[in-house]
């Protein structure tokens, strides 16, 4: 059969990226206990195009999806250079986003629930060179100190999402992005609480009253002592619970 993506270009026009986007498809993750489990992910993989060549073969992409489907770093690193070597390209790009599920304890009782985390990873291979990213993005509580200072009682609380992005060249558990958000807000969010434990986390969070900035700043100050970080982006969103608008804060390093 004619293979026209294979046919010449007379523009001679070179593209960075063409490929495929945001299938959705299973991936095995590894945890930080070492364990691997499936999870549904969409998945985005490109290739660069030389000018002189028409189309790329987009169903290559999803077969060298499906030879090899674990998301770690050694994996990652394998899964571009197949790509790069499958297509015949100089330079290949994946994004792979997904939900994380990770087991919590409620702070009083004990029971357990999936808390549920964004996670994106993002890899290209250019010439060679392996450059990695991730972003976790945790729910936590903030509570506002000016509200605190100012109340006879009470002080507004909230939901904020915390993201970390961090751009490594080895791999970093979900789990420690996550618990550093986790330690730099408030108070921690659950799925399931009990009494006892709905009394520790309203407690917990007016004796550790943050705005925004303070939990950009304390991420920050926790990321630094990361080993393998070569940058990070740092952002915090509370969704306010008296205003019709988010806070917001961002840092980078």
């Amino acid at each position: 059969m004619k293979d026209v993506q294979s046919e010449k270009d007379t523009r001679n026009i070179y593209l960075h990226q063409v490929g495929i986007r945001d299938l959705k498809y299973p991936v095995v993750i590894r945890n930080g206990e070492g364990e691997t489990f499936p999870v549904t992910a969409q998945v985005s993989l490109f290739a660069d195009l030389e000018g002189d060549q028409k189309g790329t073969h987009m169903s290559r992409f999803v077969e060298v999806l499906t030879q090899d489907n674990q998301m770690d770093l050694r994996h990652i690193r394998h899964l571009l250079e197949s790509i790069r070597d499958r297509l015949e390209a100089k330079n290949s790009f994946c994004r792979i986003r997904f939900d994380y599920y990770m087991w919590k304890k409620a702070p009083v009782t004990g029971r357990e629930s999936y808390l549920d985390l964004e996670v994106e990873y993002a890899g290209s291979l250019r010439d060679g060179e392996l450059e990695f990213e991730m972003t976790v993005r945790t729910p936590v509580t903030t509570l506002c100190p000016c509200s605190k200072e100012i109340s006879d009682y009470s002080a507004h609380n909230q939901r904020a999402i915390v993201s970390i992005t961090v751009t490594t060249d080895q791999y970093i558990w979900i789990e420690d992005l996550c618990r550093i958000a986790e330690e730099s807000a408030s108070c921690p969010v659950y799925s399931l609480l009990k009494r006892p434990d709905e009394k520790y986390v309203t407690e917990y969070a007016y004796d550790h009253p943050k705005f925004v900035e303070d939990v950009a700043r304390d991420v920050k100050m926790r990321v630094d002592k990361m080993e393998g970080v070569k940058h990070y982006v740092i952002e915090v969103e509370s969704l306010e619970s008296i205003h019709n608008h988010s806070a917001y804060a961002k840092v980078e390093g």
